[in-house]
């Protein structure tokens, strides 16, 4: 099976977190599977830009990202968060490979169209999955970062979430994982809801239920699902042992994404 999981937040900060996920990948990849992994980093960009004076802002969960910011993400997700990854997966005996979605045009971006304008924020415009299969084929695991390269020959900031869905629909992934530092998605009374249909998200959307950094992530969850990918699930990190089972057992952790 093809899995594309997604990792962010809390687990690339805490060092023991982030052993377990990757040896959870490893353990996903050396079942027989073939998996894509996909970050973000926006912590460590968040704490680097402090560093350089610069306050990060955001608008519906989105960076707003000028040149120094995209820069600085280069720096950091492509570099750092990027590298500590591949050698994480490295030490348990799995072989990976570190790219951005630039590298071989893996993925190609253009400027988001938005109000207020975020500057150097893209979205998938193209794919090219060939070199994941050529990754695959040699038994490693493509670890990519959140960056794509526009047709403008701009580098853009490309949300982790959305770039985890377009590497799933891109290689026709049976699921796609968001490996989180929340529970999952919280209802009303504020508890996880371990099943969420497409349908209910625009109510508890209006309700301000769901708000922030959720909100990409649905619309990513979104858009994997009506594009082909057949299970979606926002899991959280300290959870990711139960990952190479997912798709065998019963999985009460988390929410699993529905089209209905």
């Amino acid at each position: 099976m093809k899995y594309v999981v997604k990792l962010g937040g809390a687990a690339l900060e805490n060092p023991e977190l982030l052993q377990r996920c990757a040896q959870a990948v490893t353990d996903l990849a050396q079942d027989g599977n073939q998996v894509a992994l996909v970050h973000g980093g926006g912590v460590q960009l968040t704490k680097t830009l402090a560093q350089l004076g610069k306050k990060s802002e955001f608008v519906s969960g989105l960076r707003i990202t000028d040149a120094e910011t995209r820069d600085a993400a280069l720096m950091v997700l492509a570099g750092r968060v990027n590298k500590s990854l591949v050698a994480a997966l490295v030490a348990r005996g799995q072989d990976a490979m570190g790219l951005t979605g630039g590298d071989g045009q893996v993925f190609r971006a253009r400027k988001k169209k938005t109000n207020p304008d975020l500057g150097f924020v893209g979205e998938i415009a193209s794919t090219n999955p060939a070199w994941l299969e050529a990754i695959w084929k040699m038994g490693a695991i493509p670890v990519i970062s959140s960056i794509a390269l526009g047709f403008d020959g701009e580098y853009y900031n490309i949300n982790a979430d959305e770039m985890a869905s377009a590497c799933a629909v891109a290689c026709g992934a049976d699921a796609l994982v968001f490996l989180t530092d929340v529970p999952g998605v919280k209802g009303a009374d504020g508890n996880v809801m371990r099943w969420l249909s497409l349908n209910e998200i625009p109510a508890l959307t209006k309700a301000s239920i769901i708000s922030g950094g959720m909100l990409p992530k649905l619309n990513a969850c979104r858009d994997a699902l009506v594009h082909g990918v057949k299970r979606v699930r926002i899991l959280p990190a300290e959870a990711a042992s139960v990952l190479p089972d997912l798709c065998s057992t019963r999985v009460n952790d988390g929410t699993e994404v529905m089209v209905a």
